[in-house]
């Protein structure tokens, strides 16, 4: 039988956790990836929180620029599995970027999360929650180049959610937009410097933008898309094989953590995890515009809803229709063709997620 050694630790608002550990016996470590955004907070609260110690789970965090470095260290073994966008794991899954190799979605990690900023030079009276865009483009966009949009990559959720917002207020990403590939912490800084005019990405990086003054949301994701999948574990078909019994511990703290991150009582506590720099690394206030379900839309709206939902079998288990949301999201901007499709489904693996419960239930 493993021993477990109790370590006291102490949150932000003074309440104490405790962290457990199986000493020698809690084995090699998992390289678990993560890119800076609040949807990491599933991770970071496992962690800090001592779920996954509990679980008998010894856990490298791998703080990564982008989604590209997230597929890399995945195909060369770098990472054993990753909070990632769902289009990485179609990525690696289907080869559709080169790099090919097993890896399944064992749970969704949040639904919604995102929002589109726009540059102050984009005039909010004008363009109002997208429906004046197209005539703005037509009589007052006077830059001589196209209107500059970013994601964080062609294969994102964000791609989707863009092309909605574009596509119901009757402008199509043609000549007039140029749409650019960017990693999440760099988009506030190059709206700043005027290389781009907006984007769409999860936050804080439209609250950073917003309270710094340099843009404005016409749009949060849960308003274009309402219950759209957002971030996953994916986990690679060789830590699969290699530990089926440590990946579903592995799914079974997350589902633990997002059951945490989903309690209004614990929003302080996740703040001051997510403030870090081993997370987010960004001011208190800036986050919490994003959990105080206060995000500001529009030069004075307030949205008073939450942004992420990230608790529940309803967000968390990895079903076909999520699959199918960014099946059919993808291939209307033509980055997906049909043949595709079933392999994706196949990547989400209710039956690990299945199997998980039952390990939440016996612990």
């Amino acid at each position: 039988m493993c021993q477990y050694q109790e370590v006291g630790i102490t949150l932000a608002s003074g309440r104490a956790v405790m962290k457990s550990s199986r000493d020698s016996q809690i084995g090699s470590l998992v390289r678990l990836g993560i890119v800076p955004l609040c949807d990491c907070a599933p991770v970071a609260v496992a962690q800090e929180t001592g779920i996954f110690h509990r679980r008998g789970l010894r856990v490298k965090i791998s703080k990564e620029l982008g989604w590209a470095s997230v597929r890399d260290k995945i195909f060369y073994g770098e990472l054993d599995a990753a909070q990632s966008i769902v289009g990485i794991a179609m990525a690696l899954g289907l080869g559709i970027e080169k790099l090919q190799c097993e890896v399944v979605i064992p749970l969704i990690l949040s639904l919604h999360g995102n929002a589109i900023t726009l540059s102050n030079e984009l005039d909010p009276r004008k363009i109002g929650d997208g429906a004046g865009l197209k005539d703005f483009l037509k009589y007052s966009w006077k830059r001589q180049r196209p209107l500059t949009l970013a994601v964080p990559h062609r294969l994102s959720s964000h791609r989707i959610l863009l092309n909605e917002w574009l596509g119901r207020n009757g402008v199509v990403a043609d000549e007039k937009i140029e749409i650019v590939f960017l990693p999440p912490r760099i988009m506030s800084g190059h709206l700043e410097a005027g290389l781009i005019d907006g984007y769409c990405v999860g936050e804080p990086w439209n609250s950073k933008s917003i309270l710094s003054g340099i843009g404005w949301s016409p749009a949060a994701s849960g308003d274009l898309s309402h219950g759209h999948p957002e971030k996953a574990l994916v986990v690679s078909g060789r830590f699969l094989h290699e530990h089926p019994g440590k990946t579903l511990r592995l799914v079974a703290s997350l589902i633990e953590a997002c059951a945490l991150c989903e309690n209004p009582e614990f929003s302080e506590d996740l703040i001051s995890i997510l403030s870090q720099k081993e997370y987010v690394g960004v001011e208190a206030e800036v986050l919490r515009k994003t959990f105080s379900g206060s995000f500001q839309v529009g030069p004075k709206q307030t949205k008073k809803k939450p942004f992420y939902l990230f608790g529940g079998d309803v967000v968390n288990r990895p079903t076909s229709d999520k699959a199918s949301w960014h099946i059919s999201g993808l291939r209307k901007v033509g980055v997906l063709n049909k043949e595709e499709a079933q392999k994706v489904i196949s990547i989400h693996r209710e039956d690990l997620y299945e199997e998980a419960l039952l390990e939440c239930g016996n612990t």
